[in-house]
């Protein structure tokens, strides 16, 4: 049986919403109720397997980097994503987490061009290319 991945908000009205119903797919039982839902059964299987193997490297940012294939600033913004999806990208009263500060900075004299080749080469996606982009006109 394959299984979908259950919506998060309403399609009506745009609240969260709440897990009422559970099924055995084995005898057929059901089970009404309101139910606490997994925050991490949203996450896309993409983004469940990165945080697999952030959490098997226990936190080795290197590990992740090399599995996903892609420099170290892409993989901390694709880890930065997952935290923002999770509710977790800010801390206590909504300061940022302690460290340093979440975004790519642009390397030393590193050009718009530059940026558009590791787009285009698969190095940075296109948020973080627009980010380094942003930075460099600020600069």
């Amino acid at each position: 049986m394959r299984s979908h991945q259950a919506p998060r908000h309403c399609p009506v009205c745009g609240d969260e919403l709440t897990l009422t119903r559970l099924g055995c797919p084995s005898c057929g039982t059901e089970l009404s109720g309101s139910f606490q839902a997994c925050d991490f059964c949203a996450l896309s299987p993409e983004e469940r397997d990165l945080l697999r193997v952030f959490l098997v490297s226990r936190g080795n940012m290197k590990e992740l980097e090399r599995h996903l294939g892609v420099s170290y600033p892409t993989a901390r913004a694709r880890f930065d994503s997952l935290l923002a999806h999770l509710g977790l990208a800010a801390g206590p009263g909504g300061a940022a987490p302690p460290g340093p500060a979440p975004g790519p900075a642009p390397g030393p004299g590193e050009s718009r061009l530059a940026v558009l080749q590791r787009l285009a080469s698969g190095e940075v996606g296109l948020e973080e290319a627009e980010e380094l982009i942003e930075h460099l006109e600020e600069a």
